[in-house]
């Protein structure tokens, strides 16, 4: 029997005349990796924005792990966000903190389950699944642009979540730097038992992290379906993807 541990419902979302989801379905089950597709502008990143609750949809129900977000106040969805990690697109880290510093942030500021965790421990084993123990005193300044992808990746990871959102994970990378990207999102979910939804388009990420894949079009969830599965649908809308 499935294990769903995220699922929205009848989704809407528009900003003043732009409908950008229209009655959305979709559901995460427990350790998949998800992948969801579509073109730029299609409403990917309000999605998982959705979901974590930094944007209110217009209608519809958003349950994460057994409880529904939309009927929460500030301090519970606080709590809820401990168990589902976000890697922004931009990295969003501080520029005024070193790494370890912006590692041990969302330590000092969340709900820790146990509030004798060593600090200093979870950042040096965030950063050995990311491989950038020596970057721990350096400044986001002084890194590459794929290096700073993996330290936001580590300070993703720190709470250890169960869910993680990735909002195109690989754009603006190199392709051996997002390839080292890619094999860290299938580490981590083997590693930890994780369950991720990675919004993209690029269609190598694509390939090689879903599990599944859910094509969001015209604001709805218009196919799902594995690689194969959906690159062999004869539609105008989805093929060109998979060429």
């Amino acid at each position: 029997m499935k294990d769903t541990i995220l699922r929205i419902s009848h989704l809407y979302k528009s900003f003043g005349s732009n409908q950008v989801l229209a009655d959305f379905n979709l559901e995460l089950q427990k350790g998949e990796n998800l992948v969801v597709l579509g073109k730029s502008g299609s409403g990917k990143s309000v999605l998982i924005k959705c979901v974590i609750g930094l944007i209110e949809p217009d209608e519809g129900s958003i349950e994460v792990l057994g409880q529904d977000i939309l009927a929460m106040d500030h301090e519970e969805l606080d709590r809820l966000r401990v168990r589902v990690g976000f890697l922004f697109q931009s990295n969003a880290l501080y520029d005024s903190m070193t790494v370890r510093e912006n590692l041990e942030f969302p330590l000092r500021r969340r709900y820790i389950r146990n509030s004798d965790t060593d600090c200093d421990a979870l950042v040096m084993e965030a950063l050995a699944n990311v491989g950038l123990e020596h970057t721990i005193d350096m400044m986001p300044v002084e890194l590459s642009g794929g290096m700073r992808k993996r330290i936001a990746l580590a300070r993703t990871l720190i709470l250890k979540p169960d869910i993680i959102l990735y909002d195109e994970p690989t754009t603006g990378l190199d392709p051996i730097t997002s390839l080292e990207i890619i094999s860290l999102i299938n580490m981590i979910r083997e590693k930890y038992g994780t369950s991720s939804i990675i919004i993209s388009h690029d269609m190598r990420c694509v390939k090689l992290t879903a599990d599944r894949i859910a094509v969001l079009l015209d604001g709805r969830c218009f196919a799902t379906g594995n690689y194969e599965q959906l690159s062999q649908i004869h539609d105008d809308r989805i093929h060109p993807f998979f060429n």
